[in-house]
């Protein structure tokens, strides 16, 4: 069966040619950024990623096809559209079938890497188990994911809006390496510290190929998740933004926000109330990522 998987001429090229290549999500750009900041970012990082020795993959799906790598114009009508799906793992073939416009999630992301051979990936941060959960079972597919698809993710940690120590909980229980980068602690996203350890930790690019290569090797199912903090200069400490947070959360609980509208609302709230703050840290360890994933990728 022939897939439905277009390339980039860049990724393309590096493709052949065996280089490094790094996917990158695209809901952040859809429904996690404003326009036009969302395609500043975009562009941004995939310039990280080319600075530090690898090739940028942005993924996609559009016009019945999986796109590995957006040319100018199709990353300028993803980022300026309105009507973008929102693609996971239940989603995305539906939306290949119909010929929609869509941004890939974490999950969806690493779908299609791993169809295009692509084995690292950045992101910001990946869901989880969400605050309540005990109750509406919202929990992201992205965990699911993780113990499925064999790529290498980078992000800094779940996003702070979610059950930490649940989503930690439940990625051990699938069975998926939580891998510290350079740290024995837990990110929390916009912040260095979550108060929970990291269950392993690894020190560099190389050693995270290691691991990702031997789970190959013992046929192990399933991908890694590199947590790597933002850089201290940019973080927002985690006691500072707890009561945001909590006031975000109670505030889409009483106008009745649910399913995937549910982390863009939060996040937007908590963009509000720290005047625009966490967005440039959301930006800052977005870049972090990229890097970190581009030398993931060069040891690959």
């Amino acid at each position: 069966m022939t897939l439905p998987l277009t390339f980039s001429d860049e990724a393309a090229m590096a493709r052949a040619e065996g280089r490094p290549i790094v996917a990158l999500e695209s809901t952040i750009i859809s429904h996690g950024l404003p326009w036009p900041k969302n395609l500043e970012v975009a562009r941004q990082a995939e310039e990280e990623i080319r600075t530090a020795g690898a090739t940028p993959a942005t993924i996609a799906v559009g016009g019945g096809e999986i796109r590995i790598g957006l040319k100018r114009e199709q990353l300028h009508e993803l980022a300026s559209a309105d009507d973008v799906w929102k693609l996971s793992r239940a989603d995305l073939p539906v939306a290949l079938s119909q010929g929609a416009l869509g941004a890939t999630t974490v999950a969806a992301t690493m779908i299609c890497a791993h169809l295009a051979g692509i084995e690292v990936f950045a992101t910001g941060g990946i869901g989880g188990v969400h605050r309540g959960a005990e109750d509406d079972f919202d929990i992201s597919a992205d965990l699911d994911e993780f113990a499925k698809t064999p790529v290498t993710v980078v992000a800094a940690g779940a996003k702070a809006i979610l059950d930490l120590p649940k989503t930690l909980e439940a990625l051990e229980t699938r069975g998926v390496p939580v891998i510290g980068y350079q740290t024995e602690e837990l990110p929390a996203f916009w912040s260095r510290e979550s108060g929970l350890k990291a269950p392993l930790t690894l020190n560099s690019g190389a050693e995270v190929a290691a691991a990702h290569r031997m789970r190959a090797k013992l046929g192990l199912s399933g991908g890694q998740l590199v947590v790597n903090p933002v850089p201290a200069s940019d973080e927002i400490p985690a006691a500072e933004l707890a009561p945001l947070i909590d006031a975000a959360l109670a505030k889409a609980t009483a106008e009745g926000i649910a399913g995937k509208a549910v982390t863009p609302f939060l996040l937007g709230e908590i963009v509000a109330a720290t005047k625009g703050r966490s967005l440039e840290t959301n930006i800052a360890l977005l870049l972090n990522n990229c890097r970190v994933a581009a030398e993931i990728a060069k040891s690959m």
